[in-house]
């Protein structure tokens, strides 16, 4: 199917548009929101390995003598406290303390760091930090990013590198820089969004093509499939991982969105914190996990009632194969209603009502077990 007028197209994409029947909006480009059977594509990333399109996240490239200075003075973690090969992920907020964007954070060197996230307004806030002779460039179109995820990613990966993966030398959090992936020169980052062990594999944009061929003909033995946001959607459910614009806005805190425990205030001084200070012991609501007895499109965007009170509604479902194909959706409600086993009644917008219960967050890999096998 041809990309929609508008939308960039992206680095692999010549390796799988002609199996794409609907594509979505992803910060301006085309994403797919399938590439075969979305079944069979959870069913890789879950029991073999999946690969996907990762690259249309924004990259801040800071560069300068106070490049460090200027992200620590943005993001909730400490940056100047990472350590060698380390990435941190964490929020920023705005002055009052609101999300804008959740991100991750990796020192190149002592005068570059890269912050990957999905809202522009994160470059504003760090090139409103940068003092003279530090600069912040976004520089997302120069580079192809593929998502290798599952249980068998890291044999597909070590079958392209000479350099040792294993999880005692390669970390979860971890990057490697100038690594040859399959020949090409990489940056792979042992991180993801599916709750399962995996990669980022980046590579000059050029060479995607050539990546994309090399670790599907590494992985053809072990059952590695393409898969697109409809896999990817179900799979970060699941692990109750939040997203901008869903989970979070910029009316709510990161107390209430999952994410209170990324905020360092013993690291110093950071956009927002005296703002996060005041708030902390007045959060109202929490994202949680909760099971609806109704199909996902009635499901997605219910408001949810305690009796009878509107307390919040849920902002994703899926259907959940690690539930039995359970209704499964992430949910912003009043404090209220957190406990897990409160149930509530979900409301669709055409009025129709049914049954939903709140369940412990995640409902995959409570222990995140896997990422870290």
């Amino acid at each position: 199917m041809v990309v929609p007028d508008g939308l960039s197209t992206t680095p692999f994409a010549p390796r799988y548009a002609d199996h794409v029947e609907e594509w979505i909006d992803v910060y301006g480009n085309a994403v797919p929101l399938a590439i075969g059977d979305p079944a069979e594509e959870y069913k890789a990333i879950r029991g073999a390995a999946g690969a996907s399109e990762y690259s249309m996240l924004y990259k801040w490239h800071v560069e300068g003598e106070n490049a460090v200075a200027s992200v620590d003075a943005v993001f909730s973690r400490s940056v100047k406290g990472l350590g060698a090969g380390r990435i941190a992920y964490g929020v920023v907020v705005d002055d009052d303390g609101m999300m804008v964007d959740d991100v991750t954070v990796a020192v190149l060197a002592p005068d570059h760091v890269v912050v990957t996230g999905g809202d522009p307004a994160t470059q504003q806030s760090l090139a409103a930090h940068a003092p003279a002779g530090t600069t912040v460039t976004e520089r997302r179109d120069e580079s192809a990013v593929l998502t290798l995820q599952g249980p068998r990613s890291r044999v597909v990966l070590q079958r392209l590198t000479h350099v040792d993966v294993s999880n005692a030398a390669f970390p979860y959090y971890t990057f490697l820089r100038d690594t040859l992936v399959a020949g090409i020169p990489a940056q792979v980052s042992r991180l993801g969004f599916t709750a399962e062990l995996g990669y980022e594999i980046q590579v000059p944009r050029e060479r995607a093509p050539e990546l994309w061929d090399a670790v599907f003909e590494a992985g053809a033995d072990l059952g590695i499939r393409a898969f697109g946001a409809l896999a990817l959607l179900t799979c970060r459910t699941e692990a109750g991982m939040i997203m901008g614009e869903l989970e979070y806005d910029h009316t709510v805190t990161p107390f209430e969105c999952r994410m209170g425990w990324a905020l360092d205030f013993d690291k110093g001084p950071f956009q927002g914190r005296d703002a996060l200070l005041a708030k902390k012991d007045s959060v109202t609501g929490r994202v949680v996990s909760v099971v609806v007895d109704a199909a996902p499109e009635a499901a997605e965007g219910s408001r949810l009632e305690l009796d009878g009170r509107d307390i919040g509604y849920v902002t994703m479902a899926v259907p959940s194969p690690a539930l039995g194909g359970a209704t499964l959706g992430l949910a912003r409600v009043h404090r209220d209603a957190v406990k897990s086993g409160t149930a509530l009644t979900a409301v669709s917008a055409d009025g129709s009502k049914a049954d939903a219960t709140v369940r412990p967050t995640p409902v995959y890999d409570p222990e995140r077990a896997r990422v870290r096998s």
